[in-house]
């Protein structure tokens, strides 16, 4: 990735200040990592811990229910970690504030972190980590780690930006590229020749897009694969939906 290229998505990210970094490939690029040491406060589910402190990134909070960190950076009695049941609740509908109260301290390599347990089994870890963040009042997200490992975990964590999506800002970023949901119309930066896919849920949504090179006017896809492989022909381009289902937007990098 060229400087035009790295300037282009730190100006786009520019308005976060959360990061969430889950289990999955290890944030390596150049634009990943000074991503990350920008952000006013780095999220870490509790599996993706070493693996961040191998880029020499020491997140301010680790959450999850312990078990990837066992034997290692787990408090000396594991029994004594109480679970924090409210977390199950924690959404805009649920005044609940959960995993607030409740902390502890993981010990790792000359660092002492805040460590939030959680041990609701309906939730994985990302999931735990975004209503940590919705307790806290944490909005603007930029997720870190949630590809480039086991595709199934990916489609899954793909679903979770969608569904959280309609009660917090967030933006997916991989090694290879943005993951972002709209709802309704919206309007993406882009530079001449990025690649785009647009995947809407619903095949009832009719879709519109404008200043892509494969345009599409009023059109309903039965299958995900219908918008993908297009590409920008400025330095934005317009996808309108006809409702409010989630439409999943991919910029390469």
């Amino acid at each position: 990735m060229n400087q035009t290229h790295i300037d282009f998505w730190l100006k786009e990210f520019e308005h976060f200040t959360t990061a969430i970094v889950a289990n999955g490939e290890v944030p390596s690029s150049e634009l990943s990592i000074q991503l990350l040491r920008n952000m006013k406060r780095v999220i870490c589910c509790d599996g993706a811990l070493q693996k961040l402190l191998s880029i020499n990134i020491v997140p301010d909070v680790v959450v999850g229910d312990g078990d990837s960190m066992e034997g290692e950076l787990l408090p000396e009695n594991k029994s004594m970690i109480p679970a924090v049941e409210t977390c199950r609740g924690a959404s805009l509908q649920n005044d609940n504030p959960p995993c607030r109260d409740v902390v502890h301290r993981v010990s790792t390599n000359g660092h002492e972190i805040p460590y939030y347990p959680d041990r609701s089994e309906e939730y994985n870890d990302l999931q735990k980590a975004l209503k940590y963040c919705l307790a806290n009042g944490y909005n603007d997200i930029l997720l870190f780690g949630c590809g480039g490992l086991r595709e199934d975990h990916f489609i899954a964590n793909l679903s979770i930006l969608a569904m959280y999506s309609k009660e917090m800002h967030l933006t997916m970023l991989t090694e290879h590229g943005v993951f972002n949901v709209l709802r309704c119309t919206s309007t993406f930066r882009s530079l001449p020749g990025m690649q785009v896919s647009v995947f809407a849920r619903s095949p009832h949504t009719k879709l519109t897009f404008t200043g892509l090179k494969y345009p599409v006017n009023d059109r309903s896809f039965k299958w995900l694969w219908e918008g993908s492989l297009n590409e920008a022909v400025g330095e934005e381009f317009i996808v309108e939906a006809s409702d409010d289902e989630p439409v999943v937007i991919y910029r390469a990098l």
